[in-house]
């Protein structure tokens, strides 16, 4: 029996793009048609199997399953549970991944109250047909969904100012608190993931007056979901350390970002000075909550998707040789999806997408799998899955030995 059991069956964790949003100038969207998941739900759930990967995040639809009323139709989720059953995959479910009903409004009164009971209806439908434990993302990003939805008008309900950002991140903070309560009442032991990205902003090299500005979004922006659902701010609204739970922390380049005073920030490239080696903002987020932790979402772009995996588990190790407890890695996501603005490819994924006879094929980027393969192996992980990967659970010891034997350092060379 491993010393230190891992809460996951596997360190590496994968997952799919399931956003739902309604887009400025597109209407509502569904990433999972657009990627055609659902008709390759059992080929994309093998795929995962193949490469050792025992935990996939996976959306649920709110805005297609709720019909209003108390009204739930989630049958759109049964090809996903029969693949994930059929291949041992263990479900991580976003209730709502940027996308809400039509007729619902995150700055009414009652917003939270329809979502904590979808969030229970929800529950009532999967914890039955999936094997447990049973692992739940109430509202994917919060902090970034204050952005997009709040501030820059990407998508519903379609905001611009800063104040209505504030307004839709603490709207959302109650709506995911009142979720938790509502998911434990279905199941006591439900885990609960928090996912928000892990950032870092400068001020532009000739505006030292934007500094404090800059620094207040690392330092405050950046945490204050997590600390509202935490119990560290707005206690009135009933968060605590474990409604927090597992913090997730999404990890990509264009996290490090210069401060611009209107819209969104521009991406710091990667030979710039000023970033931060992830190791010290994975410490930052460690010693704030000392909760468990992995990283939520990572990926990188096209032929740098190798060199990106090693950047990443190095970071992540170097990390953990300072004292975090880290308890995976997601690979997010598996298969390609489109850039939300432009719809081209993304290259991301472990397998990229190919147009071909009406049809999204799935090819493996294989330089990128072979990456895995190797931290597989540094770290004393299976590269299959067997017929019961719940029966040995991950041992932290071997990842805490890997890191003190491979004693990676933090450094500011994103890849």
């Amino acid at each position: 029996m491993a010393e230190h059991e891992g809460i996951f069956p596997t360190f590496f964790l994968s997952g799919f793009e399931c956003s739902t949003f309604d887009w400025r100038d597109q209407g509502r969207r569904n990433l999972v048609e657009e990627t055609r998941h659902a008709e390759h739900a059992d080929e994309d759930y093998a795929l995962l199997r193949g490469l050792g990967i025992a935990v996939a995040r996976e959306g649920i639809p709110w805005p297609l399953v709720d019909h209003g009323c108390g009204s739930y139709d989630f049958s759109p989720l049964e090809p996903f549970i029969e693949a994930m059953n059929r291949h041992r995959i263990l479900p991580i479910w976003d209730l709502c991944h940027y996308g809400f009903p039509d007729d619902a409004d995150p700055f009414g009164p009652d917003f939270a109250e329809r979502f904590a009971a979808y969030a229970r209806a929800a529950a009532e439908f999967v914890v039955p047909r999936v094997r447990g434990p049973h692992f739940f993302t109430p509202i994917n990003e919060i902090t970034f969904f204050g952005f997009m939805g709040g501030e820059w008008g990407w998508a519903a309900p379609f905001r611009n100012t800063r104040e209505d950002r504030f307004a839709l991140r603490l709207a959302l903070c109650a709506a995911d608190i009142a979720a938790v309560k509502a998911i434990r009442e279905v199941d006591p032991e439900a885990r609960i993931v928090h996912i928000d990205p892990l950032v870092l902003v400068v001020p532009p090299a000739d505006r030292p007056d934007l500094a404090d500005e800059a620094a207040h979004e690392t330092r405050e922006d950046t945490f204050y979901a997590w600390d509202t659902i935490a119990g560290l701010r707005h206690p009135e609204l009933g968060g605590s350390p474990e409604t927090l739970d597992i913090v997730g922390v999404n990890c990509y380049s264009f996290g490090q970002m210069e401060f611009r005073e209107q819209g969104p920030h521009a991406a710091l490239p990667p030979d710039d000075p000023r970033i931060e080696p992830l190791g010290d903002l994975l410490i930052r987020a460690w010693e704030r909550y000392r909760r468990p932790m992995i990283v939520g979402e990572t990926s990188g772009l096209g032929d740098g998707r190798p060199a990106w995996l090693a950047d990443i588990v190095e970071e992540s190790l170097a990390a953990v040789r300072r004292g975090i407890d880290l308890h995976g890695v997601c690979l997010f996501p598996a298969v390609d999806m489109p850039n939300w603005h432009t719809g081209e490819w993304l290259h991301n994924g472990i397998c990229d997408l190919v147009e071909e006879g009406g049809d999204l094929r799935r090819v493996p980027f294989e330089p990128y799998v072979a990456e895995l393969r190797r931290w597989q192996r540094e770290l004393n992980r299976v590269t299959e899955l067997d017929e019961d990967p719940f029966s040995d659970p991950v041992d932290l010891g071997d990842i805490v030995a890997a890191a003190e034997r491979l004693r990676p350092r933090t450094d500011q060379n994103w890849h």
